[in-house]
Formats: C-alpha cells, structure tokens, sequence
C-alpha cells in the first residue's frame, strides 16, 4: 500500500499573501518621508516660533509661552474633526485600480510639501504686527496638519492592504521604523549643523532652505513608496457606508485598541517632548551640537536591533518583546533623573548619552514593532464587528498620537517658560544657570514618568503571543468565507 504523502504543516505553509524584503522596502519610504518633514516641524518649529517669528514685536515672553500654548490646543481641537474626517473619507472611497490607499501617496504629496515650507517663511521683515504674525502661525500649521493627515492616514492603512500575513506585518512594521529612523536622524545629525549658528543661535533663512530641501525629498519619498506596493487584502470593491456608532463606538470598548491608543499617545507625545532637548543642549550644555550625539545614541540601537526583532517577535510574540524592551526604557529614565543635574554631569555629558543609549535599547522594540501592533488592533475590530474600516480606526489612533504631541507642546511650554524660566532674550547666551538644571529635570522627569505609564499599558494589553495566533486564525477563516460569498454573488449576476 502506497504511503500517504503528509501535508505540510500550517506554520509551514506560505501564505497566500506573503509579500518580500523588496516590497516592504518600498513601503519604507512612505515613513522616510513622513520623518523627514514631521521630525523637522516636531523638533524646529517651536524653536522657530519662540526665537525667530514672534519675538522683539512687543510681546512678553510670558504672552508668547500663552499665546503658543493656545496656538497648539487650538490646533488640536480641530483635528478632532479633521482626522476621523480624513478617516471616513478614505474608507467610504470607492477603490481606484491602483488601489484604495496608494493614490493619496501620489496625490497629496506635493501639497503636503508645500504646505511644510509656508510652515518656515519668516514675514517678520515686512510685517510688524504680532497679530498678523500668529494669525500666519495658525494658518500655516493648521494647512500642514491637514495635509499631514491626508497623507499618513492612507499610508499607515495601507499596511493592512498590502499582507494580512502575520510575519509581512512584521516585516512591514520592521521596514516602517527603518524608514522612521532614517528620515529623523537625517533631519537631526544634517540639519543641526546647518540651520544653527555658532551651535547656539537659530538661523530663520538656513531654517527655510532645509524646509525646501526636505519636503522635496519627502514628496520623491512617498512616490517610491506608491511605485514599488501593491495592495492584496480582499476589500469591496464597491463604495461603502460607514456606520459611526458602530466603528468609533466599538473602539472605545475594545481593550487593545485603548491600551495601544494610550501608549500611542504617550510615546508620541514624548518624542515631541523630545524637542525640548533643543533648549537642554543649548542652555545647559552649552552645546547644541550634542543633540546630534543624543540622536546618535537613540537610534544606533534600533539600527543594531533592526535585523533581530522580526525573528524575535515570531519567537516571543510582539507585546512580550515591548513589555521587556519599556522595562529597560523606564529604568534608563529613571537613572536619567538621579544621576543629575550634577556640575560633573554638566561638563562631562557622556554618562548622559551612554545611559540615553539604554533607553533607546528599551524604546527600539516599541518603535520597530508599533505599527505591526497596530494592524493587529485593526484586525481585532474587523474579527468583533465583521467591518473592514482601517483608515476610520487609524484616524482615531492618530488623533490620540497628536493628541499626546500637543500635551508635550502645550504642557512643555509652560514648564519651559514658568517652570525653567526660560526668556527668548538670553537664549543665545549658552548655559543659564538656575534655567539649565531645571531644564534637565523638566526633560529626564518627563522621561520616566511616560515610560513607566506605557509600560503599565503593555503590561495590560490582551494580544499576546498565544491570544493573537487565535485571533488571526478566526480572522482567516471570516476572510476565505467572505471571499466565497463575493464569487458567488459573481457569478450568481453573471449568470442573471
């Protein structure tokens, strides 16, 4: 008797819609671009605004910390809208044959890069009112903001489109964060050489020619991007409703997506708190060019982590390896804030950059596999409700990212000015002392406390290694069933 050939094993199997590194890739350079305008209006555009656009027309410090405070909860508010708004609109879209999300890559490119460099034109010269001036802040960055959101909502969506193979996520995640990293250290260890002078002082004209530099790289960025994906997930291809109740009523019930929109909010409103390392080097350590090294000592980890995460995350599973990788971040954090402010510190900055290296270690394991995480969420809503509404969930977590930024604008601002007493007058002075040390406390105290808090929210998460295996094998078979409907239905009009 003949022996029965046995069928390789599930885990064995390729799945039908696993992608390559080259793929994955290309979606790298939608995240590039994004880094490469979001990390230049995040880190410069306060410090743009505080020493460049508004002082020496008659306002007080105290009246520029308000005013600014306003200018970003303002902005905020409306992103309530404007962000589930984007969300709708790219989900109720009827798909176009390049796809449902990629022709926003295309079509909001340059827009969106315009928009980045009105966000750097210095009208000071001609206008003398400091009405006139913040009137042009708020437009410009609310023009960017919205822009910003027609472009990276479709783009993080679009990672749910390209595989639903658990390992492509990975390996789609792993890619985006290396775009992430590249387009902010770029901007970082590049642009703080050349917009500042004397290391100290920042330069309004330089300031504007990096804008233009950097918005034309991204808009090339985000069109490699849309040459080199495809989108392969089943969706519909017609026009659909969105049922509001339904979509957002849910997510805020669903235990994954609150843990991961919590720790969304409080890590990106972190790395924009992260900013204010530009008046930390410049007023404490007297060096602005340090801020190159403290981008190097974050990042080189994630570069030596990138080629083990994705092995490590099919061993371990996602969360366990953020759990871990936040543990280690928050106690970094924590020995940020005792081992200073201290003269020895002061003068001698590497026990500041060699303990920043092991936050960075801890941080990198959230930061490679976030967005991966994220579908995850987004296919845990599909499996509870049957409804494929990625770009309406991405919204809301987006929303909560820049949620979290405008706290660690709104909320740094009045620690920068009423804690640290900081004053644009003597900003170019170097070290100030009294300002400097708080400034080191404002920064490493943030630090440790938004670290300790997602680390809690990790810790609760449901999707575990084990949970979400689960998960992703109902989703499968929701899918083939669905799939099945669809080419009946076909050939049912077919046949009519």
């Amino acid at each position: 008797m003949a022996k029965k050939v046995k069928s390789a094993a599930p885990h064995q199997q390729k799945h039908p819609n696993a992608i390559g590194i080259k793929e994955a890739f290309g979606y790298m350079f939608g995240d590039m671009g994004n880094l490469f305008v979001l990390t230049f209006v995040s880190t410069y555009l306060k410090v743009f605004y505080t020493d460049c656009l508004l002082p020496g027309h008659g306002a007080s410090a105290a009246k520029i910390s308000t005013d600014l405070t306003v200018l970003f909860l303002v902005i905020r508010l409306w992103d309530c809208i404007n962000d589930p708004l984007w969300g709708i609109i790219v989900d109720t879209r009827k798909p176009r044959k390049d796809g449902k999300f990629r022709p926003y890559l295309k079509t909001v490119s340059i827009p969106m890069a315009l928009s980045t460099v009105l966000c750097f034109l210095n009208i000071q010269n001609v206008i003398s009112s400091y009405t006139v001036l913040l009137a042009f802040a708020y437009i410009t960055y609310c023009i960017y903001g919205m822009m910003y959101t027609g472009i990276n909502i479709p783009y993080g969506s679009l990672a749910s489109a390209i595989t639903d193979d658990p390992n492509g996520r990975t390996l789609l995640s792993t890619f985006r964060a290396i775009g992430s990293g590249v387009g902010g250290a770029a901007v970082t260890l590049v642009a703080q050489k050349l917009i500042y002078d004397d290391g100290i002082s920042l330069n309004a004209e330089k300031t504007f020619i990096a804008a233009i530099v950097l918005s034309a790289l991204a808009a090339v960025a985000y069109m490699t991007c849309y040459k080199t994906t495809k989108e392969r997930v089943l969706y519909s291809p017609e026009k659909k409703k969105v049922d509001i109740k339904l979509t957002y009523g849910t997510l805020f019930k669903s235990k994954p997506f609150i843990t991961v929109t919590i720790a969304g909010m409080l890590i990106s409103g972190l790395l924009q708190f992260g900013s204010f390392n530009q008046y930390l080097t410049k007023n404490y350590f007297a060096n602005s060019d340090l801020s190159i090294w403290l981008t190097i000592s974050t990042y080189a980890p994630m570069v030596i982590l990138m080629a083990f995460v994705p092995k490590l995350s099919a061993k371990f599973g996602k969360k366990e390896l953020c759990v871990s990788g936040l543990a280690l971040a928050t106690l970094s954090s924590i020995i940020l804030c005792i081992i200073g402010p201290s003269d020895y510190l002061q003068a001698n900055a590497w026990p500041f950059l060699l303990v920043n290296f092991g936050v960075g270690s801890g941080y990198s394991f959230l930061s490679i596999l976030t967005w991966a995480v994220v579908t995850d969420v987004i296919d845990y809503q599909e499996n509870v409700t049957g409804i494929k509404n990625e770009s309406a969930i991405y919204a809301v977590y987006t929303f909560a990212r820049k949620l979290g930024q405008t706290l660690a604008d709104s909320g740094g601002l009045q620690l920068l000015y009423n804690y640290a007493g900081y004053d644009p007058e003597t900003a170019s002075v170097g070290y100030i002392p009294g300002v400097g040390e708080k400034l080191y406390k404002m920064v490493s105290r943030v630090m440790a406390i938004a670290y300790g808090v997602t680390f809690i929210m990790f810790l609760i998460y449901p999707l575990g290694k084990k949970n979400l295996a689960k998960l992703h094998e109902e989703l499968m078979e929701k899918r083939a069933a669905q799939a099945e409907q669809l080419k009946e239905k076909a050939e049912a009009e077919v046949k009519a």
